[in-house]
């Protein structure tokens, strides 16, 4: 169900449901931001994934500055990289709430890892962008 903050936002009802994994994830005893829980998760975080949330503005004000497709395309692979580790952390979460029921045998979901991402992070825009 949408909140009303959807509707009055967005001027829209979205047809999906909404789940905050903070939430689901905390209940579970997994604190912390994405990065660190994807860790204790053994989800790979490469050291360009590491970098501060702050470095995203960096890469879009770079792309705006410059019209870097670079920068942008370097933006979209970060942005990108968290969506598809949030399915892993889903699929992963649904898991280990299930495990405490009589149920988790039959409704179990079959873990992979994260698809590929599309997008690639370009490393010179990075190393760039760390400099200002």
């Amino acid at each position: 169900m949408s909140s009303p903050l959807h509707r009055t936002t967005l001027g829209f009802r979205p047809p999906q449901v909404h789940i905050d994994l903070r939430y689901v994830l905390k209940d579970l005893g997994y604190t912390g931001g994405l990065k660190a829980i994807e860790r204790r998760f053994g989800m790979a975080v490469t050291s360009w994934k590491a970098l501060t949330a702050s470095w995203r503005v960096l890469l879009w004000r770079e792309y705006r500055r410059s019209g870097n497709e670079k920068a942008l395309e370097t933006l979209l692979a970060y942005n990108v990289q968290d969506v598809l580790n949030l399915e892993v952390l889903m699929v992963r979460s649904y898991n280990l709430n299930l495990k405490v029921t009589p149920f988790s045998n039959r409704y179990a979901v079959k873990e992979g890892s994260a698809r590929g991402n599309p997008f690639r992070a370009h490393r010179e825009v990075i190393e760039r962008c760390l400099r200002w």
